[in-house]
């Protein structure tokens, strides 16, 4: 029993309606217009193997470039080590 987003045409509230034939005509609970529009719906589904997209990513730490501070550039002064 699929749950459908809708929304309605007369007063432009949007809903959810259980369904059970998919070609029914569902009345908008707030006004009670026929005029309804069934929505594409979002879905979200978390699969093993891949990045869990709940948590936030972990991204490495940049690498030093150059090496050295921004005095030398070079690693050799003694503010470097």
């Amino acid at each position: 029993m699929p749950i459908f987003e809708f929304v309605c045409k007369k007063c432009k509230k949007q809903f959810e309606e259980l369904v059970f034939n998919q070609d029914e005509a569902v009345a908008c609970p707030h006004c009670g217009s026929a005029k309804t529009e069934k929505l594409m719906s979002c879905c979200r589904s978390k699969m093993g193997g891949g990045p869990n997209m709940d948590a936030p990513s972990a991204q490495a730490a940049p690498a030093p470039s150059g090496g050295g501070c921004a005095g030398c550039s070079g690693g050799s002064c003694s503010s470097c080590h």
